[in-house]
């Protein structure tokens, strides 16, 4: 007798968008299925194995690096895979979903690489992640062009020479797909975006002599690249590509990751890009693995912290260190600014801000860097293109002057800077903004001329929480508390509605939003995400 078949993938509570048999069909959601049997019961045991270091990091105040992986470290002969041709070069990098008219701007954009984003820059409403991997799809056979119903603007590729290339980002381990099940039990979400869009695209890539290439997010060990490590080598074999098409580049936007840059990319060696420093979420690690560390894991106003402070500037300078060393591309952080149409000034300050940032990466050796906004694509190459000339990157700038040791990359007292006042108010602005924004289906937000994400909702919620429970106080002598959080937050819902008006309050997700940023920032048990309760809120 032979086997009975194993149990399709259930759509689940989902209204049926168009052309979506195009990307769920029934081979796509076997591939999917696969992958869900064989590596989510893994995923699992690596969230269980984060929530175990956590505790430990909870009970000593201290991290280093791992004494197990010694020998990979020590080792000096290992070296990630040579990048693809489509990859050598990656001065500049944009950022941003995947919604139409995006794919076609950041593929127009003038970046080597768009980051085409399903996971912080995209809230996962079932229509973003099906039809973003539509667009895709259809960008890849060049029909993505269209109109603009309400302007009459048309958008169109440009010729393939002149495309970014794509790395894609699928959500993070945490979250899951719960639109697809199993048996009743939901798909990891980075399944569902890597399996999607690597059964689709990694053939098609191949042929437009490319790959499928992908940004891994919230990675915090190299036990969770291994895992990834496997999937790629399934993948490749079950689609028929050979071994080591698929490259990965990192974010390296944990605390725990940083201790383990290079055991990361030995995990992935055969199919290795590179390392990116991620520096909102990377604060936010900070903050939620040593929330209970006291005063001097305390991080001062979001703004006040620039990379050039001491523990920042060991952080991004070992990871060009490492990652050059072992022949990986080194990437920068994002400049966030989105230009104001109306004032020209604030451009003009602004873009004097990206440029010396993207000055100093590109001085310390990062092969490229990333931008929010197509601006910025200029600015961002000018400063690359000083250093590099005709070089497709500085893989070759080893940085062996630099030496970091364990407790620098958590000196956070290293920084001459205090929470504010005026910090607990931006928090709470942006918290609020970029929540609202997320619970009616966007991801990336424009808030005060910056493309905020979720990186910085986090950032955000977590430092209200982190500084009412080391009991911050400002200058003024006020003490950060509950009650003052919530005075702020209620004035600024007041605010939202003088500028805004009823109608659209009303129109609006304002005062969830509200109530879910006072949620996240007040609860004694920290939540390790903001995302799982919003997604838990998220219609669609």
């Amino acid at each position: 007798m032979s086997a009975p078949a194993p149990s399709p993938l259930d759509i689940v509570d989902a209204t049926p968008l168009p052309r979506q048999d195009e990307v769920l069909s029934d081979a796509a959601l076997a591939f999917v299925a696969e992958l869900h049997r064989r590596f989510t019961p893994r995923r699992n045991e690596l969230l269980a194995l984060r929530a175990e270091r956590r505790d430990r990091i909870a009970r000593t105040s201290t991290i280093g690096f791992l004494p197990e992986t010694a020998a990979i470290r020590a080792d000096d002969s290992w070296r990630v895979a040579p990048a693809p041709a489509a990859l050598e070069d990656r001065r500049v990098e944009i950022t941003g979903p995947t919604d139409r008219k995006m794919t076609i701007n950041a593929l127009n954009s003038g970046a080597r690489v768009w980051l085409a984003d399903f996971e912080d820059a995209s809230a996962p409403t079932w229509e973003n992640v099906v039809l973003g991997q539509v667009n895709l799809k259809d960008a890849y056979h060049r029909r993505v062009d269209f109109t603009d119903g309400r302007s009459g603007k048309t958008y169109a590729l440009k010729p393939d020479e002149q495309l970014a290339t794509v790395v894609m980002r699928p959500r993070g381990w945490h979250l899951d797909e719960r639109h697809l099940q199993l048996d009743g039990t939901p798909v990891p979400g980075a399944l569902v975006d890597f399996g999607l869009y690597f059964f689709h695209n990694a053939q098609r890539l191949l042929d437009l002599g490319k790959g499928p290439y992908f940004y891994l997010p919230k990675t915090e060990s190299h036990l969770e690249a291994r895992l990834w490590n496997e999937i790629f080598v399934f993948a490749q074999d079950y689609v028929g590509i050979p071994q080591g098409t698929v490259r990965a580049t990192v974010l390296i936007e944990t605390i725990t990751a940083a201790y383990e840059m290079e055991e990361i990319l030995y995990e992935l060696r055969d199919h290795a890009s590179g390392l990116n420093a991620g520096r909102w979420d990377y604060l936010f690690s900070i903050v939620k693995n040593f929330r209970d560390g006291g005063a001097k894991f305390v991080l001062p106003d979001r703004n006040a912290v620039t990379m050039t402070a001491p523990f920042m500037r060991a952080y991004t300078e070992l990871l060009v260190r490492t990652c050059h060393k072992r022949g990986a591309h080194a990437i920068g952080g994002m400049a966030a600014f989105i230009p104001s149409r109306r004032d020209p000034e604030v451009n003009k300050v602004a873009f004097e801000k990206v440029r010396a940032d993207k000055d100093r990466e590109a001085g310390d050796g990062f092969d490229g860097s990333w931008v929010a906004h197509p601006d910025l694509v200029p600015i961002a190459m000018e400063s690359f293109d000083k250093v590099l000339g005709d070089k497709p990157n500085q893989k070759d700038r080893l940085r062996e002057d630099v030496s970091v040791a364990a407790g620098d990359l958590i000196a956070v007292d290293s920084l001459d800077a205090k929470p504010t006042y005026d910090g607990l108010v931006n928090a709470v602005q942006v918290g609020i903004r970029y929540i609202e924004a997320w619970l009616r289906g966007l991801g990336a937000v424009a808030i005060f001329n910056l493309m905020e994400d979720a990186a910085t909702a986090e950032i955000s919620r977590s430092q209200i929480w982190q500084w009412i429970n080391a009991g911050v106080v400002f200058e003024n002598g006020e003490r950060v508390t509950p009650e003052l959080a919530r005075e702020v937050a209620a004035r600024e819902l007041d605010a939202i509605r003088a500028e805004l008006g009823e109608e659209a309050i009303a129109a609006g997700r304002w005062q969830q939003a509200h109530d879910l940023l006072l949620t996240v920032a007040l609860d004694e048990d920290y939540a390790d995400f903001l995302t799982l309760p919003a997604y838990e809120q998220l219609r669609g």
